[in-house]
This record gives structure tokens, sequence and C-alpha cells, in this order.
């Protein structure tokens, strides 16, 4: 282990945000010296967290993520704890840029002690998380974080690999009453183990009750993952703060209930199994792409594909058997 690998145990162990924000930008680092020594600093670290909560929300654009997190994060830390939260920002699939711009709207619970912020851009990565949110999360937790927040990209198809990483999966919506169930993607609203519906204040107060009305009946028509748990539809106003200690109350009811079964630790078996899987194929095909056989031959390859020349199943066979020196 390197000193600066050594320095970083050590400020993680104290708690130090500095620290872990070092932490996170090494193993988000894709240079191969980096990569090693990011594994080396996981090695090292005590990651038992079993006590910890880990909170996945997704939302539609503008329905106030950012907003309600810094109202819950100031809520949780009243409560004697330590916040993370992992925001990650939509990559321009044009420019390749990410605005970042999370901790601009958490100004008060950026300020705190007790919280850290972390914006980070998605990338590639589908899912609405970035492609080291699970290292970021047991980072977060070796600095004494015990509620660490990932605040996905947005609500999609794609956007639904958090509820895989994380313990509870909070879905936010807007007052738009129950056809708006039917512009989001069935398989989210499976996922959700709660549902919120947001600005519950003012003027928007009567539709945000009516809403959360009439997602309570369209979920009876969808099959909830879990046997032991009805997912609840809640009202909240994160501009206020009312209902938010409801929220939280129902947060710690589900995750203590999960954990008195057994139904936590296994499910984070599983993640972690899954896990595994998932590093190994993003590893394996960043292998494959740099591999000095196949490299020089992938452009050639994509632009006969895209000319209608060949299949991509031949391109792709025909990539594999390059790196694995058959021809």
């Amino acid at each position: 282990m390197s000193s600066d690998t050594g320095s970083l145990v050590k400020g993680l162990s104290s708690g130090d945000r500095g620290a872990l924000a070092r932490a996170i930008t090494l193993v988000e680092s894709t240079r191969p010296d980096h990569r090693a020594s990011a594994t080396a600093l996981l090695a090292e670290l005590n990651l038992t967290a079993a006590s910890t909560i880990r909170i996945g929300i997704s939302g539609v654009p503008g329905v106030g993520k950012s907003t309600f997190i810094e109202q819950l994060g100031h809520h949780i830390i009243g409560n004697g704890h330590r916040v993370a939260v992992l925001a990650v920002d939509p990559t321009s699939t044009v420019s390749g840029g990410s605005i970042l711009g999370d901790k601009t709207r958490m100004p008060e619970l950026t300020a705190s002690e007790k919280a850290f912020i972390r914006p980070s851009p998605s990338g590639a990565t589908l899912g609405g998380v970035t492609r080291r949110t699970r290292e970021a999360i047991l980072l977060c937790e070796a600095a004494g974080f015990d509620v660490v927040i990932v605040e996905t990209v947005g609500v999609g198809q794609s956007e639904t690999a958090v509820a895989d990483m994380t313990d509870i999966f909070v879905l936010m919506l807007l007052p738009g009453g129950g056809d708006e169930l039917q512009g989001i993607k069935r398989g989210i609203i499976e996922l959700a183990d709660l549902i919120l519906v947001n600005k519950a204040d003012g003027e928007m107060e009567k539709a945000a009750l009516r809403a959360a009305a009439d997602y309570r009946n369209a979920l009876q028509f969808v099959r909830s993952r879990r046997d032991d748990w009805t997912v609840p539809v809640q009202v909240c106003s994160a501009l206020t703060g009312v209902k938010i200690d409801a929220v939280w109350t129902t947060v710690r009811e589900f995750c203590e209930g999960q954990s008195n079964s057994g139904a936590l630790a296994s499910r984070r078996a599983e993640q972690a199994r899954s896990w595994i899987w998932s590093d190994a194929s993003e590893s394996l095909l960043a292998e494959v792409r740099s591999h000095p056989k196949v490299a020089p031959q992938i452009e050639a390859l994509e632009r006969d594909v895209m000319q209608g020349k060949i299949l991509p199943t031949v391109a792709a066979a025909k990539l594999l058997s390059l790196y694995r020196d058959e021809i």
C-alpha cells in the first residue's frame, strides 16, 4: 500500500470529508495506476456497514429532488446521523459535459459538517448512476456517514440501477394526478418502496392529496416486489418541510423491518454478488477495446457496419477473435 493510499485510509477512518472527496475521485478514475490504487484502498477499509441506511431517490425532472434532499438531510442530521449525498448528473451525449450543479441547489446542507455532497457525471453509464457509485457508497460509509442518499439523473426505462444498490427506493412524483403514471415506465413503479407526491403546499396542496389518492388506486394494479411491504404513497413539501419527518419515519420503519426479518442482509448479499459480474463486464469490455490488436480495427469495423457492408454480429465476432488472438 502506497503512502498516498495509507493517508486516504487514515483520513477516511477519521471522517475527513476532504479525504473522502479525494478517495471518490480516485475510484472514479479510469487510469490503470489509479484503478490499482483504488483497489488497494478499498481492500484496506473497514467496510462493515450493517447499521447504515442507503436511500435511492428518483423522480421526473422538476419534481424537486434536490430541495427535498436538502430538507430530508437536515432532518436526518437533527436526529443524530451523518448524511452523504451522491448526486448523479446526466452527461451530454454531444459534448460529454455535465453541469454538476447539485451543490448549488443544496447550499445549507453543503455547509453542514455532518453532511457530504458529491455530484458526479453519469458518463456513458445507464441506470441513473455512475460506474463507481457502489464504491462511492462504501467510501462514504467508511468515513462514518451512516445515511447515504443516491440521487439519480431522472426517471426512465434505464433509471433503475439505483434500486439494485440501495436499501429503499423512493420515487418522487408531481401533483399531476393518476394520468402521470401512464407517462412513467411501469418497471420503475414496480421497483418503488415508497412513492412521494411533492409540492403539497399552497394552491398545490389539494392537488397533491388528490394525486396521492389516484396513485394509491393505480398501485392496486401494480405488483410489489416485496411480499411483506405495501408501498405507501405520501405527500410532502420540500419547499416548506411539511411531512418530511413522516417520510423519514417511513424510511426507518421500512429499513428496520427489513433488517429484523433478515431481508436486508440477503438483499445486500445479492447486490454484492451482482456487483461482481457488473464490474467484470465493464472491466472486460474496457480491456477488449484497448487490446493492441483490437483497437486499430475498431474504427474500420464500425464504419463497415454503419455502411451495411457487414452485420454487427459478424463485426463483434471478429473483434473477439482478435482479442483471443485466434487470427
